[in-house]
């Protein structure tokens, strides 16, 4: 009788199908198929499988005697203990699964990764969790692909050792790596086995290794992604999610105090976290504070057994020398994603490069964008930045480049805005109206403000108050008030380090903007006032207006109305005979909503109505809708007041302004509450709420909203 197909008749008997007989028996339904069929031999662990899945009280054991001869080494359990701190990766755990026990297409998997990712615990996690598929052993075997101070592997060592385990004795190993390979093979043939090869250098060190019998599986990790091996499925791994990541300092550390913030400066990398929780279960001193400093970040991620820094170094020193050049220049672009055209300005053609980075994982590329890990930008920073000289030139390079994208974003997104000269060369822009510049300044904003400060940092005094300048528009619509202020007082250096006291006039205009957004009046008007000291003393008539300006709008916030309506009436004339329409605009609302301070109401509509007849842009609309909405609420005319703002909500929704839309909300939860509709009150508050974006207190609406909540 042929015991494959019996154990298929019983089965079916039993009314199961493989699927059902699976989840019963922790062997594959590809496994146990094959074994029905008589393609793979019935082993004693399959066949009284079979006999308490089925129920048929050792009958089906007893046709597999417990004496039958196994093959020398067959059934070995190899693989290391388990780390007791292994936390999260479950769509990594079950994809690996499905790949290592549920396809008969699969035998070779390949995890890789970036240094100290965890791919080795991966690995081994998925591997016991598949152990018991392959009843002919799982063996483990590292390659010292990647072993600080000690050379990999040569293949046919590899092969040796593989042997002796499969019980080859050591006078039966040949010399060669062909004959090796072939012995391999033959004592892989006909059985059901899992290697695991850690730690692998490149696909030559593993093509040697791989067996020939399709009911072998072999699991290899790598910081490289070892394209070359045709037939691998890949598992990539990144770094951990930031719960993940405090769940494994806390099992560490045995604490939770800090876990959020020190999992991040850790760039949420397996092995930083590691390092970290045992250096604070240690008593550690001062860990916070030396991850905090970029100079110490590395050091601190040391103790005594185990470096990141030591980890990177390996796939480092590994690299050519045109490879690592590449690397330190991308370390000088900002701490963002940079676009392909930004790695060009910085080192030239490096398409050929960035791959062979990329399959180190040493970079990561995706949507035309590269990116490198925190912890290797700081490596790299320390170890591979190029003469002083040359860094000067690539950022030079990338500053003009970035600074010219900027122009032309900002020259779509705000037409009518006035902007300095900037003398940069033009590149090719990756959008094509105001729109798309928007959502290309939405994206890659964090790389301009990095830039602003790399441009201070290396003396391109210029460049720099010019892109910040640039930037600010963008800001102001978005409300990004930190980054806004940051770069600004890096332009304000620069500015004032170039001895141009007209810049730094702009510069400081534009701060305190900021300042006002913020409701920060003190500031705003001291920032203001030295503004128009620059402008006048550097015979800059147009920013010593700007200024004036500015510092009237102040004054109308802290309650000198009448002051503010005089000096606003003064840049009105002068803006009016300069032709500068935007500017009339923002003018024309400045004295509407002194007016309504004032009680004068009617003045105060008319100004706002010419400044919604003047606006020039989607925005401009929005503000002066906002304006006569908030004119008529004053006045009590809420019906009026409930039209304009509900315009400008609906407005704010299609233009994409979620400031003057959580402005227009408010105002209509305003309205509400003086109708005494309480329900429709809180709804449209809860919406402005929602849209996320704050209000200064210094703001008509706001101010309504505190009052009727008070």
């Amino acid at each position: 009788m042929e015991l494959g197909p019996e154990l298929r008749r019983r089965r079916e008997a039993a009314g199961l199908s493989l699927t059902d007989l699976e989840r019963l028996v922790h062997f594959t339904k590809g496994y146990l198929s094959k074994v029905e069929t008589g393609r793979m031999p019935v082993k004693r662990g399959v066949a009284e499988a079979y006999d308490k899945a089925l129920k048929a009280n050792g009958e089906l054991a007893a046709l597999v005697p417990e004496e039958t001869p196994r093959r020398s080494g067959a059934g070995l359990a190899g693989l290391p203990r388990e780390t007791r701190h292994f936390v999260g990766r479950e769509a990594e755990l079950a994809a690996l699964s499905a790949a290592l026990t549920g396809s008969d297409d699969v035998r070779v998997c390949v995890v890789h990764g970036l240094a100290g990712a965890g791919k080795t615990a991966l690995a081994l996690a998925a591997a016991r969790a598949a152990e018991r598929g392959f009843p002919d052993g799982a063996l483990f075997l590292d390659l010292r692909g990647h072993t600080p101070d000690v050379p990999a592997q040569a293949p046919a060592e590899a092969l040796g050792q593989l042997l002796l385990l499969l019980g080859v004795l050591g006078e039966q190993v040949p010399p060669g790596l062909d004959a090796r390979a072939n012995l391999l093979r033959d004592r892989t043939r006909g059985r059901r086995m899992l290697l695991v090869l850690d730690n692998a250098l490149s696909a030559a060190q593993v093509a040697p290794l791989l067996p020939a019998e399709p009911g072998c599986r072999v699991l290899v990790t790598s910081r490289g992604r070892l394209s070359a091996l045709d037939d691998a499925w890949h598992q990539p791994v990144g770094v951990l999610s930031p719960a993940d990541a405090v769940a494994l300092f806390r099992a560490v550390s045995g604490t939770a105090e800090g876990a959020a913030e020190i999992v991040e400066l850790c760039g949420f990398l397996p092995l930083a976290i590691r390092i970290a929780g045992a250096r604070v279960a240690g008593g550690g001193v001062r860990l916070r504070e030396r991850l905090i400093d970029e100079r110490t970040r590395l050091a601190a991620l040391d103790d005594g057994e185990r470096s990141v820094a030591a980890a990177f170094a390996v796939s480092y020193e590994a690299l050519p020398q045109e490879q690592r050049r590449l690397l330190g220049l991308l370390a000088l672009h900002p701490p963002a994603p940079a676009d392909l055209a930004s790695v060009e300005a910085l080192a030239g053609p490096a398409d050929e490069l960035l791959d062979r980075l990329h399959d180190a994982n040493l970079v990561t590329l995706a949507d035309g964008l590269v990116e490198l890990h925190d912890l290797v930008r700081a490596f790299a920073i320390r170890h591979a930045l190029p003469a002083s000289e040359e860094r000067k030139a690539a950022v030079g390079r990338l500053t003009e480049h970035l600074t010219g994208l900027l122009l032309a974003a900002d020259e779509l997104a705000e037409p009518h805005r006035y902007r300095p000269p900037v003398d940069c060369p033009r590149p090719a822009v990756p959008f094509d109206d105001g729109e798309g510049a928007l959502a290309w300044l939405g994206a890659r904003w964090p790389a301009l403000a990095g830039a602003v400060e790399l441009a201070g940092e290396y003396g391109l005094h210029r460049l720099c108050w010019q892109l910040a300048y640039v930037l600010r528009g963008f800001f102001f619509r978005e409300k990004l008030f930190e980054p806004w202020l940051r770069t600004h007082r890096c332009a304000l250096a620069a500015a004032e380090a170039s001895g141009d006291g007209a810049a730094a006039g702009m510069v400081l205009n534009s701060l305190g903007m900021a300042y006002v957004e913020r409701g920060e009046l003190a500031e705003a008007f001291d920032c203001h006032r030295r503004a128009r000291e620059r402008c006048l003393a550097a015979g800059d008539a147009r920013g010593a207006v700007d200024a004036l300006s500015s510092l009237a709008w102040v004054r109308l916030y802290q309650g000198e109305v009448e002051l503010a309506r005089r000096e606003l009436g003064e840049t009105l004339a002068e803006y009016r005979a300069a032709g500068r329409v935007r500017n009339v605009a923002i003018a024309l609302r400045g004295m509407a909503l002194a007016l309504v301070e004032l009680g004068r109401f009617p003045e105060a509509a008319e100004h706002a109505a010419e400044a919604r007849r003047l606006a020039q842009l989607p925005i401009e609309v929005l503000m002066a809708l906002n304006c006569q909405a908030w004119i008529a609420f004053r006045r009590g005319d809420l019906s009026a007041a409930e039209g304009w703002y509900g315009e400008a909500a609906e407005l704010g929704d299609l233009a994409g302004s979620r400031y003057e839309r959580a402005r227009a909300l408010t105002g209509l939860g305003n309205v509400a509450h003086s109708r005494g509709d309480a329900e429709s009150a809180q709804r449209y508050r809860s919406a402005a709420d929602a849209v996320g974006v704050p209000l200064p207190p210094t703001l008509g609406e706001a101010r309504a909203r505190a009052e009727a909540v008070r």
